[in-house]
């Protein structure tokens, strides 16, 4: 496939290396306004375009690849308030758009044993819940995306939760979501249920980038072709239904 890499930071550059491994050809890269002005009209010639940048940028570089007609994979979080515009857009007009808080398929497994805990654990209320998460000093976002989804799903499965918070909870009501930024760590992403009498704790750790460089190419090859919206429940379940 022809991809074009809009975002070249570390994310950009370790999908790159993954994508020529696999035998992709990476034509173009665009990191800032000024390669825009320079190398947007490049842009329809690719298959598909795989977007990590900023929360400011996001947004724009989608529509960008909606007016292309050239489907995107999302890596971007923190423009969650845009989100339900940009799928109308997508579905409506017959784009393709593939968004994951967390390509890692480790992450998306760990999705899945959150819910299920959840579920266990909802009956019991002596139980207080809290979400940690760390990641890299450049990270924008705070809480991650991926804390976000493991609050929300928490609070659908358990009725006595209402919303998350930022930092700690002051009412029954919600769940608290503390965020520490450390040097270079990937991702690390800690839900915890606790009582006055024991823990019970899961954790998901990132070791390297390399984890969700390869769930955006592998969402990159399963979107080509494909109109719609998608996540990376989407290309889970279509792993499984594989023979």
């Amino acid at each position: 496939m022809k991809i074009a890499l809009l975002g070249y930071g570390k994310m950009g550059q370790e999908i790159h290396k993954l994508a020529e491994k696999r035998g992709h050809e990476v034509f173009l890269t665009i990191d800032n306004d000024e390669e825009w002005q320079e190398k947007s009209r490049l842009l329809s010639e690719a298959e598909v375009a795989i977007e990590f940048t900023t929360p400011d940028s996001a947004v724009d570089n989608i529509l960008r690849c909606f007016e292309a007609n050239v489907p995107v994979v999302v890596g971007t979080t923190g423009w969650i308030e845009d989100m339900e515009n940009i799928r109308r857009n997508c579905i409506e007009n017959n784009k393709c758009l593939f968004f994951s808080t967390n390509f890692s398929i480790g992450v998306n497994l760990f999705f899945d044993l959150n819910r299920y805990l959840a579920s266990l654990m909802a009956k019991w209320g002596n139980y207080e819940i809290s979400i940690e998460e760390t990641h890299h000093i450049h990270k924008l976002d705070a809480p991650s995306g991926t804390a976000i989804v493991l609050a929300n799903d928490i609070i659908r499965n358990i009725e006595r939760k209402e919303k998350w918070v930022k930092e700690f909870q002051e009412n029954p009501d919600e769940v608290g979501i503390k965020s520490y930024r450390s040097e270079d760590v990937p991702g690390t992403h800690i839900v915890r249920y606790e009582s006055e009498m024991d823990a019970i704790v899961i954790t998901h750790t990132s070791k390297s980038r390399r984890g969700m460089a390869l769930g955006a190419m592998l969402a990159a090859e399963w979107i080509k072709g494909k109109q719609g919206f998608f996540e990376m429940r989407d290309l889970l379940n279509s792993q499984k239904s594989a023979p």
